[in-house]
């Protein structure tokens, strides 16, 4: 009787837990038109209306085909025009190609999503496996990567459009702390990373391994806007000595010379394009939208050209874990406002083995040629965080909201 009341709460929370993220999705887009909706800015992005749908597709292949009795598509076809990257599963529509999706309608994707919603719901009430619960919960985490994405997608829709319109009216709360310079000791010599315990964490978070850090310390603060202009005021962008030679040339290819969605007028006074449209560059904001490239850079020409920052690197992801889990009270916005770079390749930790069946695809595919980042962005959405997650993207990315903490050898 025990087990079944457990269960019973087990799938009354999960439930509620999904409710709530299908509800928060479709809620980012009441602000947005069909047309912007539709629109894709360039091959990383994606349209609004492919997110709804994708997250959507998801619960339908995932879940909904293996363990609902008597199973039909909506229609077969969307396994196709929503299928990201899951080869084994089958054919999908061209990435770069998802803006000319003007069929299925935004009206049609959303009834879909109120279907797959309204079916799911019934299944985990008739039929709690662990297995079904474990899928949903992917679901949901799935769903919030999705959340964040659609937001950075929409921004970067929005600055490739000459009107410059705001997303939104509210701005988002952001650090007041981030111009001092400030050294903490970070937690050196053996250490366990990896994520330990029984909530749901990505294959990638595991297994727990151990890790030795040397002796190292990392700032108390994130780098901030003021630093930044410090660095291109002084010529950062135009030196080659600062950067990788594949960096290097990305930036004169690209033609490079601020932060994404920076610009500067005659008196090279800075501003920046968010969410909430044009607004000046907050000197004390932490720098957000660069490439691991550009932070790369900026430790290199702050540890020679900053006193207070000399020696300056970039963090491996376990010295930014082990300092999250021991030191967390010491230092500011490790969450909740940029993605921070690490110097830490993405690749799979010891013994590590992708999960099996349909998910398998999920993480370890994408296990070369990305940097890993740690922490989580103000777009992140709530519950979602965790220190042991590994976000990871390549070098030249900066779309995203991500910016970086410096780390240092010794005390």
């Amino acid at each position: 009787m025990q087990n079944n009341q457990a269960n019973a709460n087990i799938t009354a929370n999960l439930l509620e837990q999904f409710n709530r993220s299908r509800s928060y999705t479709t809620s980012l887009i009441k602000g947005l038109t069909p047309e912007d909706c539709q629109a894709q800015s360039m091959p990383d992005a994606s349209p609004a209306k492919w997110h709804l749908a994708h997250v959507t597709w998801f619960y339908e292949v995932m879940v909904l085909k293996p363990f609902e009795p008597n199973f039909q598509y909506w229609n077969p076809q969307f396994a196709i025009l929503f299928n990201s990257y899951y080869n084994g599963v089958g054919d999908k529509h061209p990435r770069h190609q998802r803006g000319l999706l003007t069929r299925p309608t935004l009206t049609e994707v959303l009834h879909w999503r109120q279907n797959i919603e309204q079916r799911i719901a019934r299944l985990l009430t008739a039929q709690a496996s662990p297995e079904l619960q474990w899928l949903i919960q992917l679901g949901i985490n799935h769903e919030q990567q999705h959340q964040e994405l659609l937001l950075t997608d929409i921004q970067h829709l929005f600055s490739n459009n000459s009107l410059l319109p705001a997303y939104s009216t509210h701005a988002r709360p952001t650090s007041n702390n981030a111009n001092t310079m400030e050294w903490i000791a970070g937690v050196s010599g053996l250490v366990e990373v990896g994520f330990k315990g029984d909530g749901f964490h990505f294959d990638n978070e595991a297994p727990v391994h151990p890790a030795i850090n040397p002796v190292h310390s990392l700032s108390k603060h994130l780098v901030s806007n003021a630093q930044w202009l410090e660095f291109i005021q002084t010529g950062g962008y135009r030196d080659p000595q600062w950067w990788l030679d594949a960096g290097w040339a990305w930036i004169k290819s690209e033609q490079i010379s601020a932060p994404l969605y920076w610009s500067s007028d005659a008196a090279e006074r800075y501003s920046c394009f968010s969410l909430n449209g044009y607004v000046p560059i907050a000197l004390h904001e932490p720098v957000s939208n660069i490439s691991y490239f550009e932070a790369d850079a900026f430790a290199r020409w702050a540890s020679k050209n900053l006193p207070a920052l000399a020696g300056a690197r970039l963090p491996t992801e376990f010295e930014w874990e082990s300092f999250a889990r021991e030191k967390a009270h010491l230092a500011e916005d490790l969450f909740g406002q940029v993605w921070q770079w690490t110097s830490s390749n993405y690749t799979p930790y010891p013994g590590y083995q992708p999960w099996g069946g349909i998910a398998g695809e999920y993480n370890g595919k994408f296990m070369i040629n990305q940097m890993v980042l740690r922490g989580s962005s103000a777009y992140t959405s709530a519950g979602h965080s965790r220190l042991t997650y590994r976000n990871f993207f390549p070098t030249q990315a900066r779309w995203q909201m991500t910016g970086l903490r410096l780390a240092k050898d010794g005390l």
